[in-house]
């Protein structure tokens, strides 16, 4: 969470997505509207001709999204939701009266399933009778998590963290917080639109471009439109962060992160340079393969580290201080659990590092024996 700051200036440049005295540049990055600029909930800023960005509050460490609202002929397309919260509620309702003009929502776009993102998909096409489109892994992920909304915790899951090394302290939190995923979910619609890699959609009479990442989520889909010098990031690309990528009880063997480099290295390849990056959350920026690169060189840097950091056994709840400057507690260490199997299992998956079993069931990850013939 970024530190509370002033805002560089009270209201948008009169040309966005250009340099401004309000400009700046930070790591390699340049924010046309500064770096920590808050615009008001309700009060959308035009980012170009048709696209405004509107901001929306979430009870979170992570306390804002940016979601994008898009002038589609008649009506609006709208790009992600935020939770299903009473005052995501009333920020729309407020937009509905007053900036959006009375001109009804023609299409919801959910970048991915993650509930601030598409919390109120459901609310939002059920009032105004328009389709959902996702892609089909993130529709239908999303569908399956929210079931598990007041189900018991699965005896698969439990043995997850406790293979993780989770105190029985941990597991009864853990027991506490399932199904929770569904309760800032307003119920989705049962059938909707897919999106696909590659897929063109034609918005405001302007060509947009689906990109398709994977890593942070199953499916995740970026806008890009070549016109407008735009791309729609969601959380693929963030400015400041790297977006939590996680192994879960449901897939214990997966490699998101292998799935997640070759998706930066893909965009950076498919994309130019010159957009103006919108994600989901901090301030627009310029820079985009630069920040990919940033991304990319920080994972593979944690998997050095932590194949150091493996000199001798240890557990996944041993593993986060090579991967984290910050004490792991509380509600962070599901996220936390999370990523270190990410990056444990693709150094399995390298051939890098190898995993024991003990009587207890606990896993225990250490670097792969060298031998001469190596």
């Amino acid at each position: 969470m970024m530190p509370a700051e002033p805002n560089a200036f009270d209201s948008p440049p009169d040309s966005p997505g250009t340099a401004s005295d309000s400009s700046e540049t930070f790591r390699g990055l340049t924010y046309p509207y500064g770096r920590q600029v808050d615009p008001a909930p309700g009060e959308p800023w035009k980012i170009a001709d048709g696209v405004y960005w509107a901001r929306f509050r979430m009870p979170m460490s992570l306390d804002h999204i940016n979601l994008w609202l898009l002038e589609d002929d008649d009506g609006w397309t709208v790009v992600d939701t935020c939770l299903d919260i009473p005052d995501a509620r009333e920020t729309w309702e407020t937009l509905f009266k007053g900036f959006m003009g009375g001109k009804p929502v023609r299409r919801v776009i959910c970048t991915h399933m993650h509930p601030d993102h598409v919390g109120l998909a459901g609310w939002l096409t059920e009032r105004f009778g328009c389709a959902l489109w996702m892609s089909r892994e993130e529709y239908l992920m999303c569908r399956s998590l929210v079931a598990d909304t007041g189900r018991p915790a699965p005896a698969v899951a439990l043995d997850f963290y406790r293979a993780a090394g989770y105190s029985d302290d941990d597991i009864g939190e853990y027991k506490k917080r399932f199904g929770f995923f569904g309760k800032a979910v307003s119920p989705l619609p049962d059938s909707f639109r897919r999106l696909v890699d590659r897929q063109t959609l034609t918005i405001g009479g302007r060509y947009w471009l689906v990109v398709v990442g994977s890593g942070h989520s199953p499916e995740h889909a970026c806008l890009y439109c070549p016109e407008l010098r735009l791309f729609i990031a969601g959380d693929q690309v963030l400015p400041r962060i790297s977006p939590n990528v996680s192994v879960f009880p449901t897939e214990p063997e997966g490699d998101p992160l292998r799935e997640w480099l070759r998706s930066l290295a893909r965009i950076r390849e498919m994309l130019p340079d010159d957009l103006l990056v919108l994600p989901a959350h901090e301030a627009p920026f310029y820079g985009l393969h630069v920040r990919l690169t940033q991304l990319l060189e920080s994972h593979n840097r944690d998997l050095d580290a932590l194949f150091d950091h493996l000199d001798e056994p240890r557990r996944v709840v041993d593993c986060f201080p090579p991967l984290f400057k910050r004490e792991i507690r509380g509600g962070s260490l599901g996220l936390a659990t999370g990523e270190a199997l990410a990056h444990l299992n693709c150094l399995l998956y390298r051939r890098r590092i190898v995993r024991e079993r003990d009587d207890d069931g606990v896993h225990w990850y250490r670097q792969l024996p060298y031998t001469s013939e190596d």
